[in-house]
């Protein structure tokens, strides 16, 4: 049997196709020879445990160090308790290291001594009769919280100034974010905003995402093992899709060539990537399930909102920002500034945050459409305006991102419109104060805009019209909708201030100005 496109879990070299798991942590082994301490911190699923996994392996049978992967997830349960933290991980530790390493390396026994010494004195004990230097990677370490972090990191630092012989000569913290944003707080509200109560790291290391040739060359190797070719636009739109992230690399092929692609002789072309992004976003697997939760949390609530409102980020604390980048929802772009770390999340977000507006909505018959199944632009803003003066206020209150409510009950409105028969494409960009929508249902392209007419701000419509001429100049269309949606706490009721008119640009462009 072939090797496959793993989406779960450590890769194993006999069963997937992957790279040299360490190529993107570059530099560990020389860190290692200086006996350092040190984080190495990804977002989920991006290779971490299979690259620290295999670096432990090489390290071993070279003779020159006694290395390990360990976790400490299982003293998760036990984040009030330090001392029962303490024996689950140990026994965890025992059972892993059974496996992982032969028995003239493995600990004698571990020394159970007073709670909050036990991780400590354990690997004393096991430095000291180690005929090679210790070096342990601790794998989920910020799955740990409160009391019981903090137990763990401190004993870690009262063993270091003993190391290399009665203690570990390195050990690595592997875990999604960087120290100072481990939990520490009943609930996670704080965080540790220090390296302390572990300043002996010498370096925080990120996992890089695949680059383009990285990926054209894990493609390869199906191609290579069973002879279907992904063709270069295939790849390209791959890449485009994902900027490399791993999970996603791999699942997209997978989807490709187990269930849409199964005869090995067509070639894998970029309409069957972009089918198989479709196919992820609406399934919501497991990876993208979990980046979904992660936009319930008032931290990235405080910076996704303003990015798909179009504001600055201007007053949002930094730390905030980085956490956004260590969970691998963000990335700085080489022209500068923040965007959504790729076109697949960028999707995901404002789907995840119209899920439960569109969950709410009445039922809608569709008037938009002709008899033929053509969408008819008139019928469906008369559909709109009709819907949104009998249910626009009670939605708008449903959500909690409140800044962009007008946002999401519109889109979740748009989504019951195209569901099955066409797309909707988004575009906002920080600093632009607006967000671009686009349309499409079989024949008819809709160019969209929406503007906010916020508290002390003037009214919108200008730079609106604008704005929206460009857009749609790219789109190749002639006509679209602005709306502005009046947010101003003195504002009329929406009955009275729900308004249309069409502006004729110097361009020739007729735009339908919806006020809401």
């Amino acid at each position: 049997m072939s090797r496959w496109f793993n989406t779960a879990g450590p890769c194993k070299p006999d069963n997937h196709y992957m790279l040299p798991p360490t190529s993107r942590l570059p530099d560990l082994e020389t860190l290692i020879e200086q006996e350092s301490y040190f984080v190495v911190h990804a977002p989920r699923q991006t290779g971490k445990t299979t690259a620290m996994l295999a670096l432990a392996q090489q390290l071993t049978p070279s003779g020159r160090y006694t290395a390990v992967m360990v976790s400490v997830e299982v003293g998760s349960a036990f984040n009030h308790d330090p001392g029962a933290a303490e024996l689950a991980i140990l026994g965890s530790w025992r059972n892993t290291i059974a496996i992982r390493l032969p028995k003239d390396l493995q600990p004698t026994a571990w020394v159970y001594e007073e709670p909050g010494q036990r991780i400590k004195t354990s690997l004393q004990a096991w430095s000291q009769t180690s005929p090679r230097p210790l070096v342990i990677f601790i794998d989920e370490i910020d799955s740990l919280q409160d009391q019981t972090l903090i137990s763990v990191l401190r004993q870690l630092r009262d063993g270091f100034p003993n190391r290399p012989d009665y203690f570990p000569s390195s050990v690595g913290l592997v875990g999604l974010r960087d120290v100072r944003d481990y939990k520490v707080a009943s609930g996670g509200s704080d965080r540790l905003n220090t390296a302390s109560p572990f300043n002996i790291k010498v370096s925080s290391i990120t996992l890089r995402n695949f680059n383009a040739e990285e990926v054209a060359e894990l493609y390869q190797q199906h191609t290579e093992e069973t002879g279907q070719i992904f063709t270069p636009e295939a790849t390209a739109t791959a890449f485009d899709l994902t900027q490399g992230q791993p999970w996603l690399v791999n699942a997209l092929a997978k989807e490709v060539v187990e269930k849409m692609v199964r005869d090995r002789n067509i070639p894998i072309t970029r309409e069957h990537i972009l089918q198989a992004k479709e196919i992820l976003i609406v399934r919501q697997d497991t990876h993208l399930d979990s980046l979904a939760e992660k936009l319930r949390e008032q931290r990235v609530k405080n910076i996704i909102e303003p990015i798909l409102s179009g504001q600055a980020l201007g007053d949002t604390p930094p730390d905030d920002r980085q956490y956004l980048i260590d969970l691998g929802l963000l990335r700085r772009d080489p022209a500068g500034g923040l965007v959504i770390a790729n076109p697949i999340y960028r999707e995901v977000i404002p789907r995840v945050l119209v899920q439960g507006t569109q969950d709410s909505l009445p039922h809608i018959s569709s008037s938009w459409l002709t008899p033929s199944g053509e969408l008819d632009k008139d019928a469906l803003l008369e559909a709109f305006i009709k819907f949104w003066r009998q249910h626009g206020e009670p939605l708008l209150k449903s959500t909690s991102y409140h800044e962009i409510a007008p946002h999401i009950v519109l889109m979740a409105f748009l989504h019951r419109v195209v569901n099955g028969g066409g797309t909707l494409e988004r575009e906002y960009a920080i600093g632009s104060d607006r967000m671009d929508l686009c349309l499409r249902y079989k024949t008819v392209t809709l160019g969209i805009e929406l503007k906010v007419w916020r508290e002390k701000k003037r009214d919108p419509q200008t730079e609106g019209i604008e704005q929206l001429e460009s857009y749609l100049a790219r789109l190749g269309l002639n006509q679209g909708w602005l709306f502005v949606f009046d947010r101003r706490k003195g504002s009329l009721p929406i009955e009275e201030r729900l308004s249309t008119q069409i502006v004729n640009t110097e361009n020739q462009r007729a735009i339908t100005v919806i006020r809401a």
